[in-house]
């Protein structure tokens, strides 16, 4: 992992904004970001927006499931555990069942035969019925285990998977302090490693590896660095919080341009699917992104890339977002205590800010604000672990309103880069400061679906002239949540916009300079004529996988169009997988259709074998388990 040093204005922001990693819903200051338009507060402190010469005020959401209140507040009891979700009138089922941690390397509930009924928002567990025939960890003997616990409602929608340790009293059973998430390997390199988890208590967390103990400050999100590791070697670790103990193991890197053979692995889009059951685990599709990790497990992969539209999302409430996020991180837990996945943003993370009239859908929306604690960008920071080596944010642009002050949402771990032996992968966020509201983007000002701003543009020009110099890099692949050639589903948007220029994003009441093909095409020639080492942009938003050839053959233009055109004077690939779950979207016409190859709604796992100068290609359904294309990349 390649690191950059940031200038002051970006480590004091960085100091205040991330130096832990919160997860509950922060009080709010109404303080209307100078970036926006028409967007005011009242007498009251109430947020309103002047709409047609009336005040539409903010639409305030109270959601009937957040993550404080899945996660049941449990205590101990005589017999076991009860839980409290703290709504009077919720009823449904308790699913749990031992975690058998010392048997397997990827510990998941085993279920017990009868579940638990939750009345009026209560229910409990009687451990003590678990004795016996049923102590499949020997609690009894050991006077201590962890119990899985899955929530559903009344009507069979799977809300939350939670995890809690108990320890066994003379008078009863006692919640003990634990692991609650993860642990999740992250920022690996050849020489070191981030490992992170959550514990349900404020606690010190104890990292062994190589008889070195590393141990956590107190806190509840924990970041524990290894260090003085060994380039490609095969390390054990435990996790010990209280009197618990897991153990894992994970892989180092390669050491820069060793240019070994490895796998990494690519996918995006898992929010919740249709069919019922572990596809719609309140936001997320948990049965295929488990698919997913397990396969990518068996394949041995070195990493795994996942870029955007985790969950369901387009929420207001930082809590139930919490709550969506969570259960994704569930689904990929078990396996990514082995490997790391780096994740990036796409439209359906969107936390908004909504205004709505009484008669209206879906009203105005736009990225949340106060942005250093409530935006779209900070909570799906919070949520995971990824280099913060990117740009500050658009503050410093030509369209910043005021210089002097931080006015947009952080980049921070929402755009970055990271290498492996000879591959670079850049990270781009195409939704940064998201306006749903597509036509109602120039009342309000924000951010355009599939739209990068100046300031990311300039990152990225910066780092691939700085990856087009390293001697150790061989390829570059560039990834976005959108793609710049949409093939179905995404024609009317995405880089495209049916072939309108018109769409940009819009600061204070301005609009940008480039409209949207000309940024696009602004990138096609850094990636395509300006660089050697880019071979492929990887992307999603389509709920499909298809390769498509981006070249000098490639027609990438509408009929009469009048900006300036590019020539491209080499050939690239854009490979779309949004195939992780998410419901399908049919092949489109388009100017490119013929340059699209392989297009499927096959759910997908893209796996790159890299071994020197070339790459192959397989893309596999984690499903049937059916290899559907393969090909030479490079």
């Amino acid at each position: 992992m390649k690191f950059k040093l940031k200038p002051l204005l970006f480590s004091l922001f960085t100091l205040v904004l991330f130096s832990c990693k919160s997860t509950s819903q922060v009080a709010k200051t109404t303080v209307v970001p100078a970036i926006y338009t028409n967007i005011h507060e009242d007498e009251d402190g109430k947020l309103y927006l002047e709409k047609d010469g009336q005040k539409i005020y903010e639409y305030i959401t109270n959601p009937d499931y957040t993550l404080t209140n899945m996660k049941g507040n449990p205590k101990g009891t005589e017999k076991g555990i009860a839980f409290n979700f703290g709504i009077p009138d919720f009823s449904g089922t308790l699913y749990y069942g031992f975690i058998p941690f010392n048997n397997t390397k990827h510990p998941l509930p085993v279920y017990f035969k009868r579940p638990s009924t939750i009345s009026k928002g209560k229910t409990n567990v009687n451990i003590k019925s678990l004795a016996g025939t049923y102590d499949m960890i020997d609690w009894e003997k050991n006077k201590k285990g962890t119990l899985g616990y899955r929530v559903v409602n009344a009507i069979g929608t799977i809300l939350y998977d939670g995890i809690v340790s108990f320890n066994v009293k003379a008078n009863g059973f006692e919640v003990a302090t634990g692991v609650i998430e993860g642990p999740f390997v992250n920022l690996i390199n050849g020489n070191h490693v981030t490992i992170s988890l959550e514990t349900n208590k404020v606690a010190e967390v104890k990292v062994r590896v190589n008889d070195k103990d590393y141990v956590s400050k107190l806190g509840l999100h924990h970041e524990i660095l290894i260090t003085e590791l060994k380039a490609d070697t095969r390390y054990s670790y435990s996790i010990t919080v209280d009197n618990n103990t897991q153990n894992y193991n994970f892989k180092t890197a390669h050491n820069p341009g060793e240019r070994k053979p490895f796998t990494f692995a690519y996918a995006s889009d898992s929010r919740n699917g249709k069919g019922g059951g572990e596809r719609n685990v309140y936001g997320t599709n948990f049965y295929i992104m488990k698919k997913i990790m397990a396969l990518a497990k068996h394949e041995e992969i070195s990493f795994m890339q996942f870029s955007g539209d985790l969950i369901n999302g387009y929420l207001s409430n930082v809590d139930e977002m919490n709550l969506q996020y969570a259960n994704w991180k569930r689904a990929i837990e078990p396996f990514a205590h082995y490997f790391p996945v780096y994740i990036s943003m796409g439209n359906h993370e969107a936390l908004s800010t909504v205004f709505k009239g009484k008669n209206e859908k879906y009203g105005t929306s736009v990225d949340r604000f106060p942005f250093e604690t409530e935006s779209a960008e900070v909570i799906f920071a919070n949520n995971f672990v990824n280099p913060n080596n990117g740009p500050l944010s658009e503050d410093g642009a030509k369209y910043d309103p005021n210089k002097d002050k931080i006015d947009f949402p952080p980049y921070s771990e929402n755009v970055f880069y990271y290498t492996h032996d000879n591959v670079a992968v850049i990270v781009m966020n195409s939704n940064y400061l998201y306006s749903p509201s597509t036509t109602q983007i120039p009342l309000t000002s924000g951010g355009l679906h599939a739209y990068i701003m100046d300031q990311q543009f300039a990152w990225v020009t910066q780092t691939i002239t700085n990856l087009e110099n390293d001697p150790t890099i061989d390829h570059i692949f560039i990834t976005e949540h959108t793609p710049f050639f949409p093939n179905g589903g995404h024609v009317s948007d995405d880089m495209w916009y049916d072939g309108n220029n018109e769409f940009r994003s819009w600061v204070a009441g301005k609009a940008l300079d480039k409209g949207i093909i000309e940024r696009r095409d602004q990138l096609l020639d850094l990636f395509v004529n300006k660089s050697k080492k880019v071979i492929a942009i990887l992307t999603g938003d389509e709920h499909n996988y298809a390769r498509t050839e981006i070249g000098p053959e490639t027609n990438i233009y509408p009929e009469n169009y009048k900006p300036k055109k590019i020539k491209l004077s080499r050939t690239i690939y854009q490979i779309n997988n949004g195939a992780a779950g998410a419901p399908y979207y049919a092949q489109e016409q388009t100017p490119w259709s013929e340059k699209a190859s392989g297009f499927t709604t096959q759910n997908a796992l893209v796996l790159f074998h890299v071994n020197a100068k070339n790459i192959e290609v397989d893309v596999i359904n984690p499903d049937t388990l059916e290899k559907f294309d393969g090909y030479k990349l490079r």
